[in-house]
């Protein structure tokens, strides 16, 4: 509701959502062989619930790749048992940050279970539970709050990844990103009392810093911004957060954060050392904006919803067809994640080439849509994906963020903005695109783009007329809002029930053990990586809420100082031949004192205390002794 002196309640909530540590093929590269084995980082969901006395609107980010069509459906069936009417598919929006280093098979298509080897249960109930949990949490913590909005840029975490694509677009849309990227930031603050309490940074770039050779789970360069700024070096406490931040896409179809443009690349050839300075740079700009005077904004929050049959859409320029994913997406995008190597980026697979032209000669439709795409899977006959989706127009004061379950080039998001922000009166920088919500059906490109079939082109998998189909949908939306209207939502996306539960990461076979020290550090350095091993039991018999602990001695007692969701901390297991388990734990110690480290299992086994001792000083150059710079 709106308080006497203007402000809205606002609510914030975080859960974890880490799903299977081993096992589970990673969502987003698509690489058979990328099973996880550990933890890097943890995966949260971050939700704030706004209310402005007659509506009220749910927005979450979460660190994974994608909210799929059965996760989605999940999370608004448990809101609708805890919450009854007051959260629905037209209030809620489900966004991913599209980390691509957390465990998959949280969805039923075919198509995205195939390299994860089916249906990952207990990912699923972690996502869609945790999740759940977050918006509760939020809806718990709802306080009168102001609502401030800042606008930056920020020029050197992205590159633009299909440099030949954007350079067919028209002249005056090109020169709107002088860089070939899309560098604005936008900060919306929540402040209680005067104090900052929560906030959402938007910008593009792909959350892709990690490699799909990598194979711990890792929320990436955004769940790197977030985590560090809630945590300021600490474990969160997700229960009753502080500071709840998050870092959120927007149109990042065709920009990358590997600035020298390949997997693992820019500024550094280190993929850990990558995530962690391009996240840094979005913290940065999001926390510099946070101290600057802002916009206030109106203590309003509005929502229309309607159900897209992506497929069978008619534009002024032409029709939109079942879904077919092009030979250029079997390359996967050599800038951040190679596929095939029988594959390639581009027009350059004969092969499709030959199969496509007669399918396109015999269907003069088909044609007009698809071509000229190398036609490889057609994942709309097959039944292997999602063709009916949500498209969802959310206002936040004077903010528009239109909600949209692809991910879009920022081209594509540029002729998206300026149509709703034209019907609805906003200036452009307050309507953003919010790529990657409440489903997935791959990318949008325009029609310019497409031509050139790279990876992103070959993914524009309902064809050339999508981006059109999409404006024509978010203008609907944008003119019933405008005018206080209602809209008819349409028939949601049916259930899709076929569903291969996975024997993969199973802990039915464990052969168990008692939980022990099997190596432990006797002393370390300041700066230094120590490393403890365990005898460990499976990983997923339990998905825990942590699988370790490092502790200091306090006067007090021991206190944790870093647990496997800390930024300075891995856990990796491994499994011999007899099944029998091993767990290895590094952390890199930042203080002097005395540790110990616990790994965490059925039962918990707990190293001795060994001592952390200052770094040697540094001598000054030209200068003997033990002088300091």
């Amino acid at each position: 509701m709106v308080t006497e002196d203007g402000q809205l309640l606002v609510g914030r909530g975080i859960a974890d959502i880490t799903g299977e540590p081993w096992g589970a093929g990673m969502m987003g590269y698509g690489m058979p062989d990328q099973r996880t084995c550990g933890i890097l980082t943890r995966q949260y969901a971050r939700a704030f619930v706004m209310d402005d006395g007659e509506r009220r609107i749910v927005y979450v980010v979460a660190d994974i790749a994608m909210f799929f069509q059965a996760t989605t459906a999940g999370v608004l069936a448990r809101l609708r048992a805890l919450h009854g009417d007051r959260f629905g598919a037209h209030n809620v929006v489900l966004t991913a940050t599209h980390t691509h280093c957390g465990p998959g098979g949280h969805g039923h298509h075919v198509l995205y279970n195939i390299t994860t080897a089916g249906f990952h249960r207990r990912t699923y109930d972690r996502i869609v539970g945790g999740v759940v949990e977050a918006i509760t949490r939020a809806v718990d913590d709802l306080h009168p709050s102001t609502l401030v909005l800042n606008r930056g840029e920020l020029h050197d975490a992205s590159a633009n990844r299909s440099r030949a694509a954007f350079d067919r677009d028209p002249d005056d849309e090109r020169a709107h990103f002088p860089g070939a990227v899309d560098p604005m930031t936008t900060l919306l603050r929540i402040e209680r009392d005067g104090a900052l309490a929560g906030a959402i940074s938007w910008f593009a770039v792909h959350n892709t810093s990690m490699t799909n050779r990598n194979r711990l789970i890792s929320s990436d360069n955004k769940g790197w911004a977030a985590y560090a700024w809630e945590s300021a070096g600490r474990a969160p406490r997700t229960a009753a957060a502080e500071l709840v931040t998050a870092f959120a896409q927007t149109n990042a179809g065709d920009i990358s954060p590997n600035l020298d443009l390949r997997p693992g690349t820019g500024p550094t050839d280190d993929e850990r050392e990558n995530t962690r300075i391009i996240g840094e740079r979005q913290l940065a700009a999001a926390q510099s904006l946070a101290g600057q005077p802002g916009e206030r904004l109106e203590a309003l929050v509005d929502s229309r919803l309607v159900h897209v049959d992506m497929a069978r859409q008619v534009t002024p320029r032409g029709a939109t067809s079942p879904g077919v994913l092009g030979a250029s997406f079997a390359a996967g995008k050599l800038t951040d994640g190679p596929g095939s190597p029988l594959f390639d980026e581009g027009r350059n697979n004969p092969v499709f080439e030959r199969l496509s032209r007669p399918l396109y000669r015999r269907s003069p439709a088909l044609a007009a849509s698809q071509a000229p795409k190398d036609m490889a899977i057609p994942v709309g006959m097959l039944r292997w994906s999602q063709e009916r989706f949500p498209v969802q127009l959310v206002r936040i004061g004077g903010l528009y963020l239109v909600c949209l379950p692809f991910e879009v080039t920022i081209v594509s998001g540029l002729r998206i903005r300026r149509r709703v922000a034209e019907i609805v009166g906003a200036d452009l920088d307050h309507v953003l695109c919010q790529g990657y919500a409440n489903g997935f059906g791959h990318y949008v490109t325009t029609p310019e783009e497409y031509d050139v079939q790279n990876y992103e082109g070959g993914s524009t998998i309902f064809g050339r007329h999508e981006l059109d189909a999409l404006i024509g949908a978010a203008a609907g939306l944008a003119e019933a809002m405008a005018a206080g209207r209602p809209v008819d939502p349409g028939p949601p996306p049916a259930p899709h029930r076929v569903r291969i539960p996975t024997p993969l990461g199973h802990p039915a076979l464990e052969r168990q053990r008692t939980i022990d020290v099997l190596d432990a550090p006797s002393q370390s350095t300041v700066g230094d990586t120590v490393s403890a091993s365990f005898v460990a039991d499976h990983p997923n018999a339990e998905i825990r809420p942590t699988y370790l602990l490092v502790e200091r001695q306090a006067p007090t007692g021991w206190e944790v100082v870093a647990d496997d969701s800390s930024l300075t901390t891995t856990i990796t297991w491994r499994r011999d031949r007899r099944l029998h388990w091993t767990a290895e734990v590094t952390w890199t110690a930042d203080d002097a004192g005395t540790y110990r480290i616990t790994y965490v299992g059925r039962t918990t086994a707990t190293t001795p205390p060994f001592p952390v001792v200052p770094a040697p000083a540094t001598p000054h150059p030209g200068r003997g002794g033990s002088s300091t710079v």
